[in-house]
């Protein structure tokens, strides 16, 4: 991969070199001169040269003698590749192209490159898998004498979900920041337009924003895995807090052209965090519009019995299959590829349902999940009341 990006950017490089002779020769009344072009351009780490169809160089005035020779190959075969070694030097990469001005003036660009590039790209890799190499051992190495004292099946079963939890986060993560770093590379490669430049930012955002998403949910549960997150229990009503939540979603709601309903509200006292109910109640809402088509509805409703405080939410969308609803809970579980289907471009990590089970644990309250393929979802959430 490497190795072709230096070969692409040495072709990006020569055909600039060819649009600026271009550019120069249709300037030519006005005193300019297509030799000119050379100068024009400040490529990084790049060296440029233009022939003429004998092999000459035009500018610079002087070229070592096997650009001389890749030159004039490029004559006679449109486009030459080869690499050069310095002896206790270094080693070169060169692309020339031949093309020709509008006047019919066949002439030779050619792009000059030192593989040092590569290998410091080699190097930075090494030293990434070597870093985290290191980090692996010494997690596994703490975690192991930790666990040394369980027995076997739980040190396999905990190793085992250990390196899913890793491999799965570093998937997640690494799309995002492909996706950044592509970005940024083409917004850099040549000049654009100020409206061009938006686009690219726009795009840039948008996935650094699901990147945040991504690192505040991991954030969440690990802290929730070690105990870390204090839970602020207080008298809330559950009613309060859910009426709350259906007035943020219904933005998302009504984007998608779903209509959300509020039904049979009753007051209900409960003992909880506010901030991590609220949320709870937007993790199930989020997931109903998610996957629900357009036109389809969302409902959430509030009731209460002596004991018990219940939400449900409930959505006519595409539904879960029999044989995935035991994985719903499961981190960075999302199930069949196609419900994402519902809601093209805003799938999310797979761990909003993790989180909304973790928050009704710490509540002591129960979470049951209804689903018909095709006909929709009911969540229900069940709560001890108080009184």
């Amino acid at each position: 991969q490497f190795q072709s990006q230096l070969t692409a950017s040495l072709h990006d490089a020569a055909i600039e070199l060819e649009r600026a002779a271009q550019i120069r020769e249709q300037e030519a009344g006005s005193g300019a001169k297509v030799v000119d072009a050379v100068d024009e351009l400040h490529i990084p780490d790049r060296t440029l040269y233009l022939f003429d169809a004998g092999g000459i160089p035009i500018k610079p005035a002087t070229a070592d003698q096997w650009v001389r020779d890749a030159a004039r190959r490029a004559v006679d075969s449109s486009v030459v590749v080869e690499e050069h070694e310095i002896p206790g030097s270094q080693t070169l990469r060169l692309r020339a192209e031949r093309f020709a001005l509008r006047s019919g003036a066949v002439m030779v660009a050619v792009a000059v490159a030192d593989k040092v590039e590569l290998e410091d790209r080699y190097a930075a890799l090494i030293a990434t898998f070597g870093a985290a190499a290191l980090v692996a051992l010494v997690l596994v190495s703490g975690g192991g004498w930790l666990l040394v004292r369980q027995s076997t099946a739980p040190i396999e079963r905990s190793m085992e979900q250990m390196r899913r939890f890793m491999a799965d986060a570093a998937h997640e993560l690494r799309t995002p920041l492909t996706v950044l770093r592509a970005q940024a590379e083409i917004a850099l490669q040549q000049s654009r337009t100020a409206p061009e430049y938006v686009t690219s930012l726009r795009a840039m955002d948008a996935e650094s924003q699901r990147l945040a998403r991504i690192v505040e949910d991991l954030l969440t549960l690990a802290r929730a895995d070690a105990g870390e997150r204090p839970i602020d229990r207080q008298r809330v009503f559950l009613d309060d807090i859910a009426m709350d939540a259906a007035e943020a979603a219904r933005a998302v709601a009504g984007a998608k052209h779903v209509a959300l309903s509020v039904e049979n509200f009753e007051e209900a006292a409960i003992e909880g965090d506010p901030e991590l109910l609220r949320r709870l109640v937007v993790i199930l809402l989020d997931n109903a519009v998610k996957f629900t088509l357009a036109g389809g509805e969302v409902h959430i409703s509030v009731s209460r019995s002596d004991t018990t405080a219940t939400l449900v939410v409930s959505d006519n969308g595409i539904g879960i299959p029999a044989n995935q609803l035991p994985h719903v809970f499961e981190r960075f579980y999302r199930g069949d590829p196609a419900r994402g289907r519902a809601d093209v471009g805003t799938a999310g990590a797979g761990l909003g349902l993790s989180i909304a089970h973790w928050i009704a644990e710490v509540h002591h309250a129960s979470v049951a999940i209804a689903s018909e393929p095709g006909q929709g979802t009911t969540v229900t959430v069940r709560i001890p009341a108080s009184a």
